[in-house]
């Protein structure tokens, strides 16, 4: 009876360890499932189709960086219609984009480099603090380096073929120093000794990772940003009668675009009106 007794208690005891591990041993596998499920949800929040495909100078955007993808999307979400409420970026991309595309293609720049004098300009004649001045914002030595004439008689920073063609030159100059398209936006928003000094200082060279000031550290962003705006801007809320812009051709998906203002249209456009 003792005998049968001993058996029967080692039988539930048996019982109740391997539910005890059974018990145990599902937090584990539910945990286990919670990060793999976050991990998927985390790779498709990062993996959004329109992210994936924004670029500068066919140089790919880190959409692994969710620090990164929430300042791309807010300076996104800045250059909206919602935000500037004018077309009049589009009017001067019209007028000027016919000419500097030309020039900065004979002398092997990136397309995208052509918004570069909206975000410096917007195509205005004003001055900087700095004294940077034209469509391109040269500083005078610079400019008289690449072969601009300034003086107190004539000012070629105005001239938006000659300061184009000069801004070429600057560019490539820089690529060259840098070897990256991205990298040389930046030099030439804070200046080549600038840039390098940082680069040096933090060990790093990929601008997105680097530490800068302010104005360079937005400065691709916003180049982005107004290429965005004009190649798609009924995705950013301008809503305007559209024609066809003369730019490259629009190779972004239609779909996913995580923050759509209007319904998107199949080519780069410009608003006219």
């Amino acid at each position: 009876m003792i005998k049968k007794h001993l058996i029967t208690c080692s039988g539930m005891l048996a019982l109740l360890l391997t539910a005890k591990l059974f018990i145990f041993s599902k937090p584990a596998d539910i945990d286990s499932f919670m990060n793999i499920a976050s991990a998927s949800s985390q790779k498709t929040i990062t993996n959004d189709i329109y992210l994936q495909n924004l670029s500068f100078a066919e140089e790919a955007f880190p959409i692994e960086d969710q620090r990164v993808i929430r300042k791309m999307k807010a300076y996104l979400r800045a250059h909206s219609h919602q935000k500037i409420q004018t077309t009049k970026l589009h009017h001067l991309a019209e007028k000027w984009f016919p000419i500097i595309e030309p020039i900065l293609k004979k002398h092997g720049i990136p397309a995208d480099f052509k918004y570069m004098p909206l975000v410096e300009s917007g195509f205005k004649y004003g001055t900087s603090p700095k004294g940077a001045e034209g469509y391109w914002q040269f500083m005078p030595n610079t400019a008289r380096s690449f072969g601009l004439k300034v003086n107190s008689k004539v000012d070629e920073r105005h001239d938006i073929e000659k300061s184009t063609l000069a801004a070429a030159k600057y560019l490539n100059s820089l690529y060259r120093e840098f070897g990256s398209w991205t990298l040389a936006a930046a030099a030439y928003n804070i200046g080549e000794g600038g840039l390098r000094k940082q680069m040096n200082h933090q060990k790093e060279d990929d601008y997105f990772k680097i530490k800068l000031n302010r104005e360079t550290a937005s400065y691709v962003y916003k180049l982005i940003s107004m290429k965005e705006i004009i190649e798609n801007p009924t995705r950013h809320g301008y809503k305007s009668r559209v024609t066809t812009l003369l730019s490259q051709v629009n190779k972004k998906p239609e779909n996913h675009f995580p923050f759509e203002a209007g319904k998107a249209s199949k080519t780069p456009q410009i608003l006219i009106n």
